[in-house]
């Protein structure tokens, strides 16, 4: 890595991340599906997310999203498939970007040459990206990119936050760590999500919680009061160095100057857009 320690896995959690996952907890994603017949809110999500895979089932979606229950998945899909097509839900999707967006930014910044410019850095990091052995970034960098720059940001943050994510799951096992016991286990740094949000975006019962902190527990890495052990500190460390070591073709591609850009200005996008009630706030933490 010839960037500053830390810095790309510093811009992607404040400044690329946030901005892709603000459509998570948008209201107009659900709204754009319940217009093409799909109600459920699990099953948009779901669906939203896969579609750039095609028509797939649960069990495709359960190994490319790892941390969710395989039944929960399988509730929804490929049912939905009955009822839009996948091409149906990426435009919906993007409708949904659109609006979540304006809603939260604010059409004047949408419009402004920060956005223009920031749009253009995250799409020329996108450039280092590989396809091979990223199965979610792969199917997202065969759709289009959005003509608008507020959308092809978001486009741009999808692939980047997808390419990432794709490697971050080799560095899981690498660590042992199994769906749950990797969510259990970041929730205990403080920065996961909250047992509440786990349970009803992931769908995972408290009896799975439970059982997946008493394996964390005899493996030593999180003590009686579940609060990770040094142990278990080390251990999400060098989970992050791997997955830092995987991800990093696209800042290095960027560059420290471009990616200290993308930086400021995405990170006042994500603080526009936290202010406005982009993310619920027991969504994050350990309570």
């Amino acid at each position: 890595m010839t960037l500053p320690e830390h810095a790309a896995r510093r811009a992607w959690h404040a400044a690329v991340n946030p901005l892709h996952a603000t459509i998570y907890f948008s209201p107009d994603l659900p709204a754009q599906f319940a217009a093409l017949g799909v109600a459920d809110r699990s099953t948009a999500a779901l669906a939203s997310r896969a579609a750039a895979m095609g028509a797939v089932g649960a069990g495709t979606v359960t190994a490319t999203f790892y941390n969710y229950r395989h039944d929960f998945i399988a509730r929804h899909l490929p049912a939905v498939w009955d009822t839009i097509t996948p091409s149906q839900a990426v435009a919906a999707r993007l409708r949904a970007a659109d609006a979540t967006l304006r809603r939260l930014l604010g059409d004047e910044a949408v419009a402004s040459p920060a956005m223009a410019e920031a749009a253009d850095l995250a799409m020329r990091a996108t450039e280092g990206c590989s396809r091979h052995a990223r199965t979610l970034y792969a199917a997202h960098a065969d759709l289009p990119v959005p003509d608008e720059a507020h959308l092809r940001l978001w486009y741009a943050t999808t692939l980047l936050r997808e390419h990432r994510g794709d490697g971050h799951l080799a560095a899981l096992l690498q660590a042992g760590l199994d769906p749950l016991e990797a969510l259990v286990s970041h929730t205990a740094t403080g920065r996961g999500m909250t047992p509440k949000w786990i349970k009803a975006i992931r769908g995972w019962e408290q009896s799975d919680l439970d059982a997946a902190a008493a394996r964390l527990r005899e493996r030593g890495l999180l003590d009686a009061g579940g609060e990770l052990t040094a142990e278990g500190r080390a251990v999400r460390e060098r989970l992050e160095d791997t997955t830092d070591r995987l991800d990093a073709g696209p800042y290095e591609h960027l560059g420290a100057e471009g990616l200290a850009r993308l930086a400021e200005l995405g990170g006042g996008f994500v603080a526009r857009a936290v202010a406005a009630g982009a993310f619920p706030a027991d969504a994050f933490g350990k309570a």
